[in-house]
């Protein structure tokens, strides 16, 4: 169950309703909702704690990201008030769609139940795993000064989220590295008993690769055992993977819709007007490649990637018994818009 001060910030989901619901924006209107909700979250806190929310743009904080429980800088919501809290939580809907917001806030809420499975009930082991466990451990950070012209970016990080943004002149966008996890994958105890945050994922996965002939199985795999983490781990460049498994050139029309499918639900987990960009971009760039490890029937710890000229999406379920999800979008030139601020320096300088 999440404690009140958690609870409290749920309300934000008729905004992140209005998101989905409302028409498609340009991006230039994504990029100034961005700003505006920004600027009005640094304007509401007082220096010390606006200190630990904002960095220099080119700080290398930027690229420091990772997925696990650990320290680190940004301001968290543990840190906010009520107004502040609705405020961070209002940046967050500016990047995501409906459907992403929802995963993001129950991921955070995923922490209460880790910790009434790690601590809860053995006085002993309560106060290190609260310290661990806290659905309110969640950074907010901006980089750079939010504006129409120029360069800056946000990230919202914590255990099993991470989602980096960088927008420059108010046009250009970039949403990666983009990271989504679950523990447990599955929730099997208590009142949320059946809750699958990700299950999306893993069924679309799973559902393409038990379509393959014997002949495109072959093809597809690349290792008969899962790997125990992503290849790419929190790296922060990365470069196509080989082998990358089987080309969309090589399957049915069904098996291809199937593979757009999973491309889509990692993709569009972000605002849909930068989602779509970037769909169309996918289309008309060449082929994809598929790739699978590990079993293919539920349960078994499984691995698979999806691969672009330009992206690369991986999906890993191999801890915990096949109870524990990870997965991220990365972009080969993109991640935390380094394209855009090469782009930018050379024009400054």
């Amino acid at each position: 169950m999440l404690r009140p001060s958690t609870a409290s910030l749920l309300p934000c989901l008729s905004a992140a309703l209005y998101l989905f619901l409302a028409p498609s924006l340009p991006a230039h209107e994504a990029a100034q909702q961005m700003a505006e909700t920004a600027n009005a979250f640094l304007t509401s806190l007082p220096e010390a704690p606006k200190a630990k929310a904002q960095f220099p743009f080119t700080d290398e904080e930027r690229i420091n990201w990772h997925f696990i429980p650990r320290e680190r800088k940004g301001l968290s919501i543990k840190e906010m008030s009520q107004e502040q809290r609705l405020l961070a939580h209002a940046l967050l809907n500016t990047g995501l769609s409906y459907r992403g917001y929802i995963k993001a806030v129950t991921i955070m809420s995923l922490e209460e139940i880790l910790y009434a499975i790690e601590g809860a009930g053995d006085e002993s082991k309560r106060e290190a795993a609260r310290l661990k466990r806290d659905p309110e451990r969640y950074f907010f950070s901006i980089f750079g000064v939010p504006g129409m012209t120029g360069i800056w970016g946000w990230r919202v990080e914590g255990h099993h989220l991470s989602l980096n943004f960088t927008i420059k002149d108010g046009q250009l966008m970039r949403a990666t590295p983009s990271f989504f996890g679950s523990n447990p994958g599955e929730v099997r105890i208590g009142a949320r008993n059946g809750l699958r945050v990700l299950g999306q994922e893993e069924d679309l996965g799973r559902k393409l690769v038990q379509s393959f002939s014997d002949a495109q199985f072959k093809k597809a795999l690349v290792n008969e055992t899962a790997p125990k983490e992503m290849l790419t781990e929190a790296k922060k460049a990365v470069t196509p993977l080989t082998p990358n498994g089987i080309s969309d050139e090589e399957l049915s029309v069904d098996q291809k819709k199937a593979l757009h499918l999973i491309i889509r639900e990692f993709l569009f987990r972000i605002r849909p007007d930068i989602a779509e960009e970037s769909w169309q971009e996918i289309l008309s760039s060449g082929p994809v490649h598929f790739a699978w490890a590990g079993g293919r029937e539920s349960k078994q710890p499984h691995y698979y990637s999806v691969q672009g000229k330009t992206f690369l999406l991986e999906y890993d379920n191999t801890q915990n018994d096949a109870n524990h999800v990870h997965t991220v979008w990365r972009d080969f030139d993109s991640d935390f818009g380094i394209d855009l601020l090469g782009e930018h320096l050379k024009v400054k300088h």
